[in-house]
């Protein structure tokens, strides 16, 4: 017996295995030894001379053992599936306990699910987040340690076991828990950093309500007077305006960080749930004059109490009544209630953490629209309706929510503040025009935009007005409105080639604007319309597009120079007159060879895209003669860039320029590039 005991452990593992392959390997293994042995004792007793009783059965009970070993490893197997079955139908039941709020089941439930199965990692967390709602942080610090003995890398675990330190005020130990997560997945930086944060809010919250506390036992004068208004202010039965003038008080008794804390750690933020008075003259649909200074008071202590204290930003957001009415104020039509609304959103909004706060908690769907009409104000309350646009415009979730009612709420404003530039706030208008521009970087709001012919033609119609408006803030809406048409022309649907020609029949004028901001607007959107249309190439060639393109590239400007090279080689791509402009505004191509130089390979390859389309033009090859084309081409034919439509379009071009004008063949042969053009070939679809 004692000769398998050697592999005894890795018997049993392999019978135990579920791979089939691997039980019927430890069969085998174990049959060759007990072969093995046999063979070994049938020869040992020929050459051995000693009288022990040898036992010709043994190879049969090994054997018979190692039967009852694969037996009774079956038999685990099947007990362990039961038990599977079983721990799982208990963790549905804890589960469905917990959602109904009963966590003594749950935790119960779990606690038998595990009974069954001790190594399920599962049932560990899901009771450690029952434990965390009874607010026994230390049992669920216990089962998420239990659950990373299961699996070490289990992230659940580790998240669950930081918000427990958390809730005991055990910081380090919660950012240590935090930080293993990333550690295990780097692409879960984003549930990282808003668990370090609130790490971060927590610990600042206990710092500030312990100074303050201090301050008050030390008979502070102002620490003082913040709970002694409060008590008032707390008094029932008093009439509104005892209320507001208890509210301004308090205002400026808010001075810095301990009167903040003071006042949340006296329940300041109660005013509004805990007095009606102050309550119903809030929530008011139609205020007089009493409820609107009212409002305006609570809303300047709000923002004393929250500026700079994310803690008093998220409790007061927390709050039903604001949550409803923040909305509402922004749309009531009183000048001084929406600045200072305004003001206190601009709080939330002006930091990633405050814009988190308003997306968690604010039905943000309808607030693209409602900050768009402040476009129509005249005074500053469009300029800060704008800045809280701009800072929300760069939330994700915020431009997810303005998807929803884009194409009922926000674009048809949108379309009918455009055409109606001239009466509106101008400077306000190209702030706002420039934000929707940004929010085209949402692929979902860009093609709802690029598809509406409404708002397509209310751009144009900015256009159409330019010249009748000479403004610099007119002109700034022209400029914002070139911006969002460019990047709507990211996108190609019908509307856009239904409405090509018009389009760039706008711009065209465009190019001799002052502006130069304008004018390389004018020539970005050029380059992406035209290739929508060829009626639209057409009517551009006619109006002297190439030979304007020529002058600003002779100028240099980088931006520009992209952006009108690209509009050349899609005006040369088939259009016969396109090309011969060309060659009579650039002679001997003396613009696309200094562009052939430049570093910016997409200039490059456009650049000889457009010279291999205008060597069809009758002496355009034979012009070159005496130039170094045949050294550059090669030298771009041969090399290594990033992009392959650079050698793409150089090897091209060479091969055109050879059968055009077959004289720069022996150029090409003193160069020794008759290999580099053959390797090269494979880009020459035809020439």
């Amino acid at each position: 017996f004692f000769y398998f005991v050697p592999f005894l452990a890795d018997l049993v593992r392999g019978l135990n295995s579920p791979d089939p392959a691997v039980r019927d390997k430890a069969i085998a293994e174990t049959e060759k030894r007990l072969r093995a042995q046999e063979t070994g004792e049938e020869e040992e007793s020929k050459t051995t001379v000693n009288r022990t009783l040898i036992n010709t059965r043994a190879s049969v009970r090994g054997y018979g053992f190692l039967a009852m070993l694969e037996k009774d490893a079956k038999e685990r197997a099947e007990q362990r599936k039961r038990n599977e079955r079983l721990a799982n139908a208990l963790k549905e039941k804890g589960n469905e306990a917990f959602r109904k709020g009963d966590y003594v089941t749950a935790i119960q439930r779990y606690t038998e699910g595990l009974e069954k199965l001790k190594d399920k990692q599962e049932l560990y967390t899901n009771r450690a987040q029952a434990y965390l709602k009874m607010q026994e942080y230390e049992k669920a610090i216990g089962d998420c340690e239990w659950a990373l003995k299961c699996n070490e890398k289990y992230i659940k675990a580790y998240f669950l076991m930081g918000k427990a330190h958390l809730a005991l005020k055990h910081y380090s130990e919660s950012r240590q828990c935090y930080e293993k997560i990333l550690q295990i997945d780097p692409q879960k930086e984003r549930l990282f950093k808003d668990c370090m944060n609130e790490v971060n809010l927590e610990e600042k919250r206990t710092e500030d309500e312990e100074r303050a506390m201090k301050e008050v036992q030390s008979g502070k004068l102002a620490a003082l007077s913040i709970k002694e208004l409060l008590e008032k202010l707390s008094r029932p039965g008093q009439n509104i305006l005892y209320y507001t003038g208890g509210i301004r008080l308090l205002t400026g008794a808010v001075k810095d960080c301990t009167e903040q804390t003071l006042f949340r750690t006296n329940n300041g933020f109660s005013i509004l749930k805990d007095n009606e008075v102050v309550r119903r003259g809030f929530c008011a649909e139609r205020k007089n004059t009493a409820e609107m200074d009212l409002s305006v008071s609570l809303l300047l202590l709000w923002q004393a109490v929250c500026v700079g204290n994310e803690e008093n930003q998220r409790l007061l957001l927390t709050h039903h009544d604001v949550n409803v009415q923040l909305p509402k104020l922004l749309s009531s039509g009183v000048s001084e209630i929406q600045k200072e609304t305004l003001a206190l959103i601009a709080l939330y909004s002006e930091n990633e953490n405050g814009r988190r706060l308003l997306v968690r908690h604010q039905d943000l769907t309808k607030w693209l629209q409602i900050l768009m009409m402040f476009v129509n104000s005249a005074d500053a309350r469009a300029g800060s309706a704008m800045s809280v646009l701009s800072d929300l415009a760069e939330d994700d979730r915020f431009k997810a929510q303005c998807c929803v009612m884009l194409s009922t709420g926000a674009l048809p404003l949108f379309t009918r503040l455009l055409t109606s530039a001239k009466l509106v706030n101008q400077a306000a208008l190209a702030r706002c025009i420039g934000i929707m521009g940004n929010l085209c970087a949402d692929a979902a709001i860009r093609m709802q935009m690029a598809q509406s012919e409404e708002c397509w033609q209310a751009c144009l119609k900015l256009l159409d007005e330019h010249f009748d408006v000479s403004t610099p803030t007119y002109q700034e809406c022209v400029f914002a409105v070139l911006g969002l048409m460019m990047n709507l022309l990211l996108e190609s649907n019908v509307t856009i080639q239904y409405l090509a020609v018009g389009i760039s029949s706008r711009c065209m004028p465009l190019l001799g604007d002052k502006d130069g901001r304008i004018v390389t607007r004018a020539i970005g959107v050029l380059s992406r319309v035209l290739p929508a249309s060829s009626l639209a190439v057409e009517e551009a060639v006619k109006g002297g597009v190439v030979k304007k393109m020529i002058k600003f590239l002779k100028a240099g400007g980088q931006i520009a120079s992209n952006y009108a090279m690209k509009t050349l080689s899609v005006c040369t791509r088939s259009n016969r007159q396109a090309q011969e402009d060309l060659v009579k505004s650039d002679k001997r191509f003396s613009v696309l060879l200094k562009l052939l130089d430049s570093e910016n390979e997409m200039i490059v390859g456009n650049a000889a895209f457009c010279l291999g389309q205008c060597l069809a033009v009758p002496g355009a090859a034979t012009s070159l003669l005496n130039s170094n084309v045949v050294m550059i081409l090669l030298k771009h034919a041969g090399g290594d860039a990033t992009r392959t439509s650079v050698q793409e379009n150089a090897a091209i071009a060479l091969g055109k320029l050879c059968v055009a004008e077959p004289r720069h063949n022996s150029q090409l042969q003193k160069l020794n590039g008759l290999a580099i053009l053959n390797s090269s070939m494979k880009y020459v679809h035809s020439i």
